[in-house]
């Protein structure tokens, strides 16, 4: 196609794209344009000019500018905040490739102009032909108003995220909006850091380290959510693919669905938390809200999306007991927050300082130690979850663990301590079959098995 009719297809098929700045319009054209046969099938097109908004549209739109105020009006402002993104630094910006995309937003991952410095960004906008703005389009035949309405939503999430501060949040870097929510050509994008989209399937095949970090990460984040500045936050769309992953570490990216308010009720039976397989029945306090509802959702989804797959699989044996119980209490909310994040850090301080090892005969002994050797990057034998696609590297407390997974190797005959480390503070080890791989000097410490090393001489080395 053109780049004409690229251009005229981004005037006409997305409000968002009036914003000022040379480029913005062919910067968002790519995801109008796949989504152009789902406008076609609207029952009203937005190059036709517009019905009289309804009034039942009207109200739910003055109801989320009340809602938007609220939060906008203790948000920081964007002229204090250094280094804030606004409609000018997206002037040279290139679209990489799409992100994402949901029934409200839609994701493009973006490099940024020398003018904002450069980097890359995750840029959103109102998914004009996702399920949001085409359903609400079907019941009200009004794409200007549904799409505000919309538009709404990623005012919210970025009036929550200018709010909340935890490293568990995606950051918002800019925004480039009007300052209301009238008028046909209202536009809203906003500009957060680029994260990695979850993929369970493959979080499955990663070492147990790292799946334990990603639960951690977590029930950190919903501890700072059940105790935040707002009141107790629940995520209504608690799903994987709400979070993604910066540098290691789970954040959380969507917050357009939350409430910051608990259920009110008069009674009992009016405080039902459902799921499709358990429901909870909780207390009506005197204040007349359900006690504890939003930390008690965020905390099930936890258990059935991410505790259940992630924690016990491959986990160390002597943490398996403590593992069963957090799954076991999460699974039927005899847990809060509070105490599911002691029992993760109990794991986690048995994990860092070694006291989960099983005491046993020293495995160490076993072996001798060559100083001022270091082993060649080749292929060698693969073992798995290997943080290397070379060989088999794993995470070990110390040199006698190192020596006792070696020794449950059939293949290994030397290892050697690296001097990278995991997040959890714990050394790599690289363990490998061939014994011509040993190179004399450098700063590590290899260990070879004494059978092996008698066949080379290496005792005289030692």
């Amino acid at each position: 196609m053109a780049e004409a009719e690229s251009a005229l297809l981004a005037r006409s098929f997305s409000p968002s794209l009036a914003m000022p700045g040379p480029g913005l319009g062919a910067l968002l054209a790519a995801p109008i344009l796949l989504a152009l046969t789902l406008v076609l099938s609207s029952p009203w097109h937005p190059w036709e000019p517009p019905p009289p908004q309804p009034r039942s549209l009207t109200l739910e739109l003055e109801q989320r500018q009340r809602d938007l105020s609220i939060l906008a009006s203790s948000s920081l402002e964007e002229k204090d905040k250094e280094g804030w993104l606004g409609c000018a630094e997206l002037s040279g910006a290139r679209v990489l490739g799409l992100a994402g995309a949901g029934i409200t937003k839609v994701v493009l991952k973006v490099a940024l102009g020398e003018r904002a410095g450069g980097g890359e960004v995750a840029l959103k906008a109102v998914h004009w032909a996702g399920g949001d703005v085409q359903g609400c389009v079907r019941r009200y035949g009004h794409f200007g108003g549904c799409y505000r309405l919309a538009a709404a939503k990623l005012m919210k999430e970025a009036a929550l995220l200018q709010r909340m501060d935890h490293p568990g949040i995606v950051k918002l870097l800019g925004q480039c909006s009007d300052s209301s929510l009238s008028g046909p050509e209202m536009k809203v994008v906003t500009m957060l850091e680029l994260g990695k989209p979850l993929e369970m399937i493959q979080l499955l095949q990663t070492p147990w380290e790292e799946r334990f970090k990603i639960c951690l990460d977590l029930i950190e984040l919903l501890y700072y959510m059940s105790n935040s500045p707002l009141g107790p936050i629940a995520l209504l769309d608690f799903q994987p693919r709400q979070f993604v992953l910066v540098n290691g570490s789970l954040k959380v990216t969507d917050l357009d669905d939350v409430t910051t308010t608990e259920l009110p009720c008069r009674a009992d039976e009016d405080c039902m938390l459902e799921f499709p397989t358990k429901n909870f029945s909780l207390q009506c306090t005197l204040q007349g809200k359900c006690e504890g509802i939003n930390e008690k959702r965020n905390l099930f989804n936890a258990y059935r999306y991410f505790f259940t797959y992630l924690l016990p699989h491959t986990a160390p044996v002597a943490l398996q007991p403590i593992l069963k119980d957090i799954l076991n209490a999460t699974g039927d909310l005899r847990y809060g927050v509070n105490e599911t994040l002691r029992a993760f850090q109990k794991v986690l301080y048995l994990y860092k300082s070694g006291l989960y090892l099983q005491r046993k005969t020293s495995n160490l002994r076993d072996y001798i130690a060559l100083k001022g050797f270091h082993s060649t990057d080749t292929d060698d034998y693969k073992c798995w979850p290997s943080k290397s696609h070379l060989g088999c590297m794993l995470s070990v407390h110390n040199a006698e663990e190192a020596a006792t997974i070696c020794n449950s190797h059939p293949q290994c005959q030397h290892f050697s301590i690296m001097l990278q480390k995991t997040w959890a503070g714990r050394p790599l080890a690289l363990f490998q079959s061939n014994l011509s791989d040993l190179i004399p000097g450098g700063p590590m410490v290899v260990y070879v098995k004494r059978s092996a090393a008698s066949k080379r001489n290496f005792s005289q080395e030692a």
